[in-house]
């Protein structure tokens, strides 16, 4: 059976073109069959950007196998992965974003024509994103560490704990919510420092911070006190982590450095 070209597949109204992201070259090339479930990745080329993509059907991946979705998924951030080691500076556009044919337009002329329009604005995500990468940062504290250090530390916290030692033991039962209650205030409050702190210190090594939710961790005793994605210039992610291992160092926190990652928060 004759293999298809490029533009033959392109051309058929009944595919679509599984778009994986936008790279900073002119080049219409083959990368092999190292897409989603084997299938060919190739790039589009539009002015001085390249779409990089692969022929699919019209419908969404979709499975109800966990694994399945999740090999799709790090094959998707492989290919990205190819294509900046190749051609530098990639717009990475998430999981199972598929471009379909319009109008009896093909879904590469749907492609382009997107690219057409939005040029300027795909420039302007390149400007931003060439020669930087994405990291992860996350910050965790452990509540009991911190906790002894205010009990320590805290002037009102030790007068209340010399109080509870003269009442009885229904006064006592008071006075030990009361405590609960101030070192869980003084926890706040001093949560609100670190941050603020960290924050500083941290902004100094980047291009770029975006603030993310805080999420539950697996370890019962830990906390997530702060969620980053930074934008860092190549040269920079070194002097980043030899911050963070500072941090980290800070007694009762401990920190997760992720990357490199394409730039998704940022564009």
């Amino acid at each position: 059976m004759m293999k298809k070209t490029i533009t033959e597949t392109g051309g058929d109204q009944r595919v679509g073109l599984y778009l994986y992201g936008i790279a900073d070259a002119d080049a219409q090339t083959e990368l092999g069959p190292i897409g989603i479930e084997g299938n060919a990745v190739y790039t589009i080329p539009y002015k001085e950007l390249s779409a990089i993509v692969h022929d699919c059907p019209l419908e969404p991946y979709n499975s109800e196998d966990e694994e399945t979705v999740k090999g799709w998924v790090k094959t998707h951030q492989h290919v990205l992965d190819i294509a900046e080691d190749k051609f530098g500076t990639v717009i990475p556009f998430g999981f199972d974003r598929i471009i379909k044919p319009e109008d009896n337009a093909p879904a590469n002329e749907v492609l382009k024509k997107w690219m057409a329009e939005e040029f300027d604005s795909l420039m302007e995500k390149i400007e931003r994103i060439r020669g930087k990468k994405e990291y992860g940062v996350q910050i965790f504290y452990l509540p009991s560490v911190i906790s002894e250090k205010i009990v320590e530390e805290c002037e009102e916290i030790k007068k209340i704990k010399e109080e509870m030692k003269s009442k009885g033991p229904g006064a006592a039962y008071m006075y030990k919510q009361k405590l609960e209650t101030a070192i869980k205030k003084e926890i706040e409050s001093r949560m609100v420092s670190y941050f603020k702190d960290f924050y500083e210190r941290i902004k100094q090594h980047v291009e770029e911070i975006k603030v993310e939710k805080t999420k539950k961790t697996d370890e019962k005793d830990k906390l997530m006190m702060m969620n980053l994605s930074c934008l860092v210039a190549e040269d920079k992610y070194k002097e980043l982590g030899a911050e963070l291992e500072e941090i980290d160092k800070e007694e009762g926190f401990s920190v997760r450095f992720t990357g490199p990652w394409p730039a998704y928060s940022f564009v």
